[in-house]
């Protein structure tokens, strides 16, 4: 067992986990955030993405002890006082989703999308998204509701 301590949408936990342990099933399992999907299990699709200090990550891909130390941002962590984050509301404003079960990771990823570039052209949206798989969607209402969040961001912004 090897111990980590991190933070998670803004909370300190300190654990003990298997060195093996991927940081998917830390959250779910140990942390009983469960809005983080696993999908593949072998980084094709991205539905388990979530933010590591700062940088959108495929939880699947990463060891629990390799973030010890960090700050992680799960899907859970956007909304603030029962506000959606602009990025879920874009979502839900422009039907960006059908059954949902890609939503998480697609929302981490359109955040790391808006951090990077707060005024992204759809084409890099789109390019932004290739590591996120949808199969209900066609991503056209994912783009319009990326380009809704980039919108209603700068507005809160300004």
């Amino acid at each position: 067992m090897s111990q980590i301590s991190v933070r998670v949408n803004d909370k300190g936990y300190q654990s003990d986990v298997e060195p093996r342990l991927l940081l998917v099933y830390y959250l779910r399992d140990v942390l009983g955030l469960t809005g983080t999907h696993i999908g593949c299990d072998t980084s094709q699709c991205g539905a388990c993405t979530v933010i590591v200090d700062g940088k959108a990550v495929k939880s699947c891909t990463m060891f629990a002890v390799q973030a010890n130390g960090a700050s992680i941002t799960t899907v859970e962590g956007l909304a603030k006082d029962g506000s959606l984050h602009p990025v879920q509301e874009g979502f839900w404003e422009e039907h960006g989703l059908q059954c949902g079960f890609c939503t998480p990771g697609m929302l981490m990823t359109a955040l790391q999308i808006l951090e990077r570039n707060p005024n992204p052209s759809e084409a890099e949206i789109r390019h932004g998204l290739e590591g996120n798989l949808c199969r209900c969607t066609g991503y056209q209402n994912i783009v319009k509701a990326i380009q809704y969040a980039a919108k209603k961001m700068q507005e809160i912004k300004a």
